[in-house]
């Protein structure tokens, strides 16, 4: 098989070698090559040194046309080794590797040698190599510190490090060989009548019972038939009050009249769910191959609905986290426009009464109108208020009502220009 090497100065050459070949022996190859001796060479695959020079290259999981990377020591693999002996004894068996335990039963193969994920074999091989430390260095300055220092807080780096790779590589793979578990998943929904009225139904096998919104229920005109004695609460995801109960409905699907309860929710944003307790009932079956809600009692077929039938409740958002925070800062800031609009209409009743008995303020007034210290705004909220068309007095007036609030005095001033 041929097995491609390069090194750390971009130098490249093809092995072709046996895959039985031992590591030692390929050693001895990339020595003919690239002229470093076998013993001052460390072979890197997928990112992990290999250490066992006695296992062979298929052992390591080396195929036909993989690549690897040849390292080169300063030191020879005798001082190597010595060297990484007298690294200080830090504890790191003590470190689970996450997704490590069930693959490779702990930081330790079946045969009893260090694992290629134990943290104490990633330091030390930093350590005894300039090179890789001096990139680590580079790329992630603070795990390198603390791998220098040999404290327990290299430890947690090193384990989030290797957990963070495991994470990678699962997605990786996942994406590879499920791509699909990536994709959004269209709820399930069907068509049906209920006393005439059309309704998209939500198939859940995970409720309970079947339920139905106010709302729904009143545009069916079923409403006066809710039992309010059967009022409570709805527990699950959320908290919802149960209006009552419909003990008896009956349910178009196709061509089939089937017969249902309802319990009525005040806030359910769904109009209805139909749920365990109507599909055993009926002996509904759900087959996702077909993709067909099959009815057991009548042997009826409906259709589940497309993504593009869905009600607006049933579709994921989109939004992200930054669409909903702007969302959420412009409906408080209506909701505060709003407030000050009405705080502003019922001032205005109240200063009309005593409008008349008070001087109106000349000009002479307004010229020496000025900002006092007390005061919660600056000049800048006063010009932008007058730009918009108001005096300065007035400004100045409303923002001390309502202690500088810009947004607050702006709506008082336009209602009270709206008001008279």
């Amino acid at each position: 098989m041929k097995v491609t090497v390069t090194t750390l100065t971009d130098y490249i050459f093809v092995l072709d070698v046996s895959e039985d070949l031992e590591l030692e022996n390929f050693k001895a190859f990339c020595e003919i090559e690239s002229g470093f001796p076998a013993s001052e060479i460390i072979i890197a695959f997928n990112g992990r040194p290999l250490m066992d020079n006695k296992m062979s290259l298929k052992d390591f999981g080396i195929r036909d046309g993989d690549a690897v990377i040849l390292q080169h020591l300063l030191s020879s693999g005798t001082q190597s080794q010595s060297s990484l002996e007298q690294v200080p004894a830090f504890d790191f068996s003590g470190i689970e590797i996450p997704g490590s335990s069930t693959s490779r039963g702990g930081n330790f193969h079946q045969s009893g040698r260090p694992s290629e994920d134990d943290p104490k074999l990633i330091r030390d091989m930093f350590l005894a190599n300039p090179d890789q430390l001096a990139l680590l260095k580079q790329n992630n300055p603070r795990l390198a510190e603390a791998l220098l220092s040999g404290n327990i807080e290299a430890q947690r780096l090193i384990a989030e490090e290797i957990r963070q790779k495991n994470i990678e590589a699962n997605m990786e793979a996942a994406m590879e060989y499920n791509p699909e578990s990536f994709g959004t998943v269209v709820m399930l929904y069907i068509n049906c009548r209920v006393n005439g009225y059309p309704v998209k139904a939500f198939i859940d096998s995970g409720a309970q019972t079947t339920i139905m919104s106010s709302s729904c229920a009143e545009r069916c005109n079923i409403m006066r038939l809710v039992d309010t004695r059967w009022a409570g609460i709805a527990k699950g995801v959320g908290i919802q009050k149960i209006i009552g109960r419909i003990h008896m409905v009956q349910i178009q699907i196709e061509n089939d009249y089937l017969i249902t309860s309802f319990s009525v929710l005040e806030e359910q944003p769904m109009d209805m769910l139909l749920g365990l307790d109507m599909l055993k009932r009926h002996q509904c079956c759900i087959d996702l191959r077909k993709n067909v809600l099959r009815i057991g009692t009548t042997g009826t077929e409906t259709p589940f609905l497309s993504e593009r039938e869905l009600p607006e409740c049933a579709r994921l958002s989109s939004a992200s986290e930054e669409d909903v925070i702007e969302r959420s800062r412009k409906e408080a800031e209506e909701k505060a426009l709003k407030d000050a609009i009405q705080n502003s209409r019922q001032s205005a009743q109240i200063a009309s009464s005593s409008s008349s008995s008070q001087p109106m303020i000349t000009s002479t007034t307004s010229n020496s109108f000025q900002i006092s210290e007390g005061d919660k705004f600056t000049e800048q909220s006063v010009q932008e208020i007058v730009q918009v068309g108001f005096t300065r007095e007035q400004a100045i007036l409303e923002l001390r009502r309502f202690n500088g609030d810009k947004t607050q005095a702006m709506a008082a001033l336009f209602a009270k220009s709206l008001k008279f």
